[in-house]
């Protein structure tokens, strides 16, 4: 039997999961990891800990499957993308916390590059806006702000990474400062077209090239973990972004194929095939996971705030214990009552991208309980995605494609059944979910399986691909328009306040 290992670094916690060569899940391990709030706007993430948990977890799946790390063929990382850490290359330490995607300290060089007219060229060459989303502004903001950064950066001693570099840099011991296409591809400084850092944005941002790691296809052997970690030197072969993972672990290996990954926010991508296409209704271009060094792309939504709705009613309001009690709570009420929960925590992503925007609740009434909240809340969730997609169908059609004909869709909030029916309602199309939900992590083992021979092509990884329950849209379509105008006079009221 083959064993795959993927190490699945997200924004709350680190998981391990071990897979079998069927993609069957054998063993499983997760911590969760503190979150830091600066001030206001600011998330930051203590690198260490994302090591030490996530090498911890490894360990712990590996004894709850019963294998010693010789009997992984390999391992993948799959990562939380954006999120920024800048470590001292002799030391191995970082210079400062991880800055998390969320963060949004960047926007002030954000508005600055936009207004000096960087924007056109700045999409042009990565497919990305200009947000503090981005790994690039988090760079500079760190290199401007810890002391002899500067300095220490221009004489080659500092590393910058996504987490996935990091991992990898920890894992090998030092020896590997690598990346792939689809990490790389979040930086803003990585040119797409031609999948090399581009030489004039780092001038434009002043990143040293000295900074940055050496970038590979996602499916590719990246180096060897150190022997003591894991009982055996195991090889590195499959890194991907989080959610360029899950596309590839949904098998959308096709144009037109769409995934949406229900997080801590909300991804969408869509594969648009070896193609570089620009969307003209507010989503970016990313590339997708590659196998080899053609390039694959897809178009992408983001949603900031996804199922970390539901842990602000756990920690925020106090509302529940647990997460898992949201759809009890939501299910205690027929519907939201009127109310709208717009949660822009962190300001608006696709299809708005509006930086300054923040949480608003509207339609309150002396009769508002909070089950109509919860509703409300988990609703949000379904409502943004819906934006997502109908965006996604539009860019589709404009390019001489059809508008996306089913929605597959993974992570840890599409196991609420009454989120994917509304999600399904909204859309008006099938909402598929597979049997095998952990599609992030699945999708970075497969490539990891991909580069050492234990799958010969795509075409393996498709037939594995299993469906457990097809959501079919219930709601008439008049009365799902009347719901998304409602949705999109909320976020007018939003960013208008």
């Amino acid at each position: 039997m083959s064993y795959l290992l993927a190490l699945d670094q997200g924004t709350s916690s680190s998981r391990s999961i071990v897979f079998d060569q069927a993609g069957r899940i054998v063993a499983m391990a997760q911590r969760e990891f503190g979150q830091i709030f600066p001030q206001p706007g600011w998330v930051e993430h203590d690198p260490e800990e994302i090591w030490q948990s996530q090498l911890v977890t490894a360990q712990e799946a590996l004894a709850k499957a019963g294998i010693t790390g010789a009997q992984v063929k390999a391992i993948g990382i799959t990562n939380q993308r954006e999120t920024t850490v800048v470590w001292d290359r002799r030391t191995g330490r970082p210079i400062h916390n991880a800055i998390v995607w969320q963060d949004r300290r960047g926007e002030p060089l954000c508005a600055q590059l936009r207004d000096q007219g960087h924007a056109q060229a700045i999409h042009r060459s990565t497919g990305l806006v200009v947000d503090a989303y981005f790994s690039a502004t988090k760079i500079r903001w760190i290199l401007d702000h810890v002391s002899g950064a500067h300095i220490a950066a221009a004489q080659g001693e500092l590393a910058f990474g996504t987490v996935d570099s990091w991992l990898l840099w920890k894992l090998t011991g030092g020896r590997v400062h690598a990346t792939d296409v689809s990490n790389a591809a979040r930086t803003m400084l990585f040119d797409i077209r031609h999948n090399l850092w581009d030489p004039e944005l780092l001038k434009l941002l002043r990143v040293p090239d000295s900074l940055l790691p050496k970038v590979y296809p996602s499916s590719h052997w990246f180096g060897e973990t150190d022997a003591a970690l894991l009982g055996a030197s195991i090889p590195v072969a499959g890194i991907a972004g989080d959610q360029q993972s899950a596309l590839f672990g949904q098998a959308c290996f096709t144009p037109g194929l769409a995934k949406n990954t229900y997080g801590t926010g909300c991804f969408m991508l869509m594969h648009t095939g070896d193609k570089f296409r620009v969307s003209e209704n507010g989503l970016i271009t990313t590339s997708a996971a590659q196998v080899d060094q053609k390039p694959q792309y897809a178009l992408e939504g983001s949603v900031f705030i996804g199922g970390a709705v539901v842990q602000w009613m756990r920690d925020g309001l106090n509302a529940i214990k647990a997460s898992s009690e949201v759809q009890s709570l939501a299910e205690s009420v027929p519907d939201a009552g009127g109310v709208m929960f717009v949660p822009a925590f962190t300001g608006l992503g696709a299809p708005y991208w509006n930086a300054n925007a923040r949480g608003t609740l509207t339609g309150l009434t002396r009769g508002t309980t909070m089950g109509h909240i919860a509703r409300a809340a988990l609703e949000s969730i379904a409502f943004q995605s819906a934006a997502l997609l109908l965006a996604m169908s539009r860019d589709a059609v404009a390019a001489g494609g059809s508008p996306v004909a089913e929605l597959r869709v993974d992570g840890g909030a599409c196991v609420n059944d009454l989120l994917m029916q509304f999600q399904a309602d909204l859309l008006g199309i099938p909402v598929v979910r597979p049997q095998v939900t952990e599609t992030t992590a699945l999708g970075v083992a497969y490539l990891a399986g991909l580069a050492i021979g234990v799958y010969q092509d795509l075409s393996e990884l498709s037939a594995q691909w299993q469906v457990e329950r097809r959501f079919l849209p219930t709601l008439p379509r008049a009365r799902a328009q009347a719901l998304m105008d409602d949705w999109a006079h909320a976020v007018r009221q939003t960013t208008a306040a």
